[in-house]
């Protein structure tokens, strides 16, 4: 670590017992943040660590709708996003508004909603699900009539796995469908003893060549495994310093290099701290979305 970085480190946990917060990192984040994490999780484990932290303050090191979840959650505390620009491209695929015209097309419908959506989408959604939850999420349903938003390609996955007929919203992330299956095919053959695990944000034909399809907490619980000597790894390329770091020895391997999201590197070490010196910007969900919104996130999380 450079000596810049170093006392930027000092200067946040300083600030950090201060103002008694938490820090709150996704797995894509950068490795530096990832570094001063209290916890680096995935979206479902995330949202289980902000409704359970005493903290005053929670510092989220993720994309916005994290730091809308963990508001959603957690009212009484202040929650950060040290870069209010850090969005999701998903996420701006939907709108309260179109999901409302699409429920009048299907009354029938539950509305299951992947938490990579804003606040106001999942206050018209009946549950929500994460990559980690989602197969036991619509398993849980006793319904004839699925809507799933806003991701078509987890919704083909679910579909695929559950047997369940479900009418997908046409959303998707860019940043796994840069992962292509031609790719897989050629590191099948260059590494032949790894195995090949992705994220069920790819597309079909990316699926269909995996050994496991998990979430990114189900990609580290898997590569502790003690057969898994190599992996071949199917998601945004920031979990690989998580994996390398906690597998010393073991070789992973990007599916692709160019599987990086922006939003996802913004956050820096000056922000965090910025952050924590100025308590802004922070992310605050009006009461009368909170409310509906926590409904959908709350049966999700009994179901998980």
């Amino acid at each position: 670590m450079e000596n810049r970085d170093a006392e930027l480190v000092e200067k946040i946990m300083v600030l950090k017992k201060k103002r008694n917060a938490v820090i709150l990192v996704h797995n894509y984040q950068l490795g530096e943040i990832q570094d001063i994490a209290d916890f680096v999780g995935d979206s479902l484990e995330l949202s289980q660590k902000a409704a359970k932290t005493g903290a005053d303050v929670i510092v989220f090191c993720g994309v916005h709708f994290m730091a809308e979840t963990a508001s959603i959650l957690c009212p009484d505390k202040i929650v950060l996003l040290p870069d209010i620009n850090s969005g999701c491209r998903m996420a701006g695929m939907i709108t309260a508004e179109q999901l409302r015209a699409k429920k009048k097309e299907h009354p029938q419908a539950v509305v299951v909603c992947y938490v990579n959506s804003t606040a106001e989408v999942k206050a018209e959604s009946d549950v929500c699900c994460t990559s980690a939850n989602a197969i036991r999420v619509v398993e849980s349903l006793n319904t004839q009539e699925i809507l799933f938003i806003p991701d078509q390609y987890l919704g083909h996955y679910i579909s695929d796995r559950t047997g369940r007929k479900m009418i997908l919203w046409p959303g998707f992330c860019p940043t796994h469908v840069r992962i292509r299956p031609e790719r897989i095919k050629e590191l099948r053959q260059e590494y032949p003893q790894a195995q090949v695990v992705v994220h069920p944000e790819c597309t079909p034909e990316v699926i269909a060549l995996a050994d496991a399809v998990l979430s990114t907490g189900g990609m580290c619980r898997y590569a502790r495994r003690g057969e898994v000597r190599e992996m071949v790894v199917g998601t945004e390329i920031g979990i690989i310093h998580r994996l390398k770091k906690e597998n010393p020895g073991k070789r992973f391997i990007p599916v692709s290099e160019q599987a990086i999201c922006p939003h996802m590197k913004l956050i820096t070490l000056e922000k965090v701290l910025w952050s924590l010196e100025e308590m802004s910007p922070e992310v605050k969900v009006p009461e009368a979305i909170r409310l509906r919104a926590k409904a959908a996130v709350d049966r999700m999380l009994e179901v998980s």
